[in-house]
């Protein structure tokens, strides 16, 4: 195995994938640095605590618990030497705006019956859908997940096509969703998890079908002081192989190269044999790179397509919410009319769906006594202008719709209230065009068509994070940190 020992590695952007990179640099033998722009790492799992209330910024979903275990397995680890886990029951409530109700449970059994009352047959196409969701999810996390093919070359060689044989590679989700179920509702629960890689029914790739097999068989877990617990894990994990980190150290400029690197921050240069970029991809080109050194031009990030940006309420409540699971989604019957709002169009959803999270409905230590904690997301195009007089008037329509909808009027319980939106992600992370994920997951920014984790101009330069492959979410960019941490080992190891 090759080994890193005697090299001086900087990573920029404590973030998932900046963690998970140091940690396989580190044990590689690299001496591996960290900084991080904001006051605490985590990236978009950041943490916010006020008066006796305790959320997770962003990512707050628990899934491909077998992602997390493989991580820590690699370093003869556990999850659990770091955090607890408890299995959600219901993974989620659906309140559907004409006002049905539907739980998701563990119970597969109860859920094919739900899924019958709404479509004679649909049980049993569900057990059909599922079975191909696994097959699709074993083959393309082995073959094309964990196994990098970031180039399209990597695609043309008969081993690839013999293990995709019979994936379900083209199309879209939605023409994939249609050939098992007629009924828009059972349609939309098997395709709410879209929203995790920041694309539509119409412009995700049918690949994306193994997601289901993600929800409704590996299940939703809550881990142990939540996103934020698995962040102090890593970070833990980081330290006992020797990673060093800094807060509240942004990068203003890159130059040098292999051997021989100098970061610019407020506090004076850092040095580096080589330098991973976790920092999102098209600021540390446009920003941090002097134009010679850039891979890709700004009319190429102007091109790409981008997942939502978000309307986010961080809500301390007076009481209980009984009427409210864990995860909570509430969905128009026609949620097309949102989607186009952020692909197409460009504008406020007039009628939009969106996610609530009630932590403190597993943990008791995220809310003060007689208090419950309330995430609310609303997926929203990127760029949208989002001055205080929009946001009040959104956040006035979205609490009325949460009345109207879930039975739960918070109007006059709210003791503490936060909001972040598309400026926030633009300035706390330097987020292009305040996405809240990326670069989305359509057909022609998959795999192969995502941004390089070399940079094409500068040896000794790398990057990690959603916008290379794997992609969006929590576990895959976990994965991207060994992807990357691979590529650092191939061109410098010894």
């Amino acid at each position: 195995m090759k080994s890193l020992a005697g090299t001086s590695l900087l990573v920029i952007g404590g973030g998932i994938g900046g963690l998970s990179t140091a940690c396989y640099l580190a044990d590689s033998g690299a001496d591996v640095h960290v900084i991080e722009k904001n006051e605490q790492l985590g990236g978009r799992a950041s943490r916010l605590e006020v008066d006796g209330f305790r959320f997770d910024m962003g990512p707050s979903w628990y899934l491909m618990p077998d992602v997390f275990e493989r991580f820590f397995g690699q370093f003869d680890r556990t999850p659990t030497d770091y955090y607890g886990l408890t299995h959600l029951d219901p993974h989620y409530r659906i309140f559907f705006k004409d006002g049905d109700e539907v739980d998701i449970t563990p119970d597969l059994e109860r859920t094919k019956r739900v899924f019958e009352s709404y479509e004679p047959g649909a049980g049993e196409a569900l057990e059909r859908y599922l079975e191909t969701s696994r097959e699709n999810y074993e083959v393309g996390m082995e073959h094309f997940v964990y196994e990098d093919r970031e180039r399209l070359r990597d695609f043309l060689d008969l081993d690839v096509a013999r293990q995709a044989r019979g994936l379900s590679l083209l199309g879209s989700m939605q023409g994939h969703v249609e050939n098992y179920f007629e009924h828009p509702k059972l349609q939309q629960i098997m395709q709410y998890t879209l929203v995790f890689l920041g694309g539509s029914p119409t412009n995700t790739p049918a690949l994306y079908n193994l997601m289901s097999h993600v929800d409704f068989n590996l299940g939703v877990w809550y881990p142990e002081g939540g996103l934020g617990g698995v962040i102090d894990g890593i970070v833990e994990l980081g330290r006992e192989l020797g990673v060093s980190y800094e807060t509240d150290r942004p990068a203003t400029a890159i130059t040098g190269r292999a051997g021989g690197f100098k970061v610019e921050t407020p506090d004076g240069p850092i040095t580096a044999d080589l330098v991973v970029s976790n920092a999102d991809y098209a600021h540390t080109e446009q920003e941090l790179l002097p134009p010679e050194k850039r891979g890709y031009d700004a009319d190429y990030w102007e091109s790409r397509t981008y997942a939502p940006s978000a309307f986010l309420l961080y809500l301390g409540v007076e009481g209980d919410l009984e009427e409210l699971a864990h995860h909570t989604l509430v969905l128009p019957t026609d949620w097309q009319p949102h989607f186009d709002r952020i692909f197409e169009e460009s504008a406020w959803p007039e009628d939009p769906a969106y996610y609530l999270c009630v932590p403190s409905k597993t943990d008791e230590t995220v809310a003060p006594d007689g208090h419950s904690n309330l995430f609310v997301l609303v997926p929203i195009a990127p760029g949208l202008e989002d001055d205080p007089e929009r946001r009040e008037a959104f956040r006035d329509r979205i609490l009325e719709d949460v009345a109207r909808n879930t039975g739960v009027d918070l109007r006059d319980r709210i003791v503490l209230e936060e909001r972040f939106c598309v400026e926030e992600f633009a300035s706390r992370y330097n987020s292009f065009k305040g996405s809240a994920l990326g670069m989305a997951h359509t057909l022609r920014q998959t795999a192969p068509f995502r941004p390089s984790h070399r940079s094409t101009e500068v040896d000794g330069l790398y990057f990690v994070g959603s916008y290379t492959t794997p992609g969006i979410g929590v576990p895959m960019c976990l994965i991207s940190g060994e992807h990357t941490a691979e590529k650092v080992l191939a061109d410098h190891g010894s």
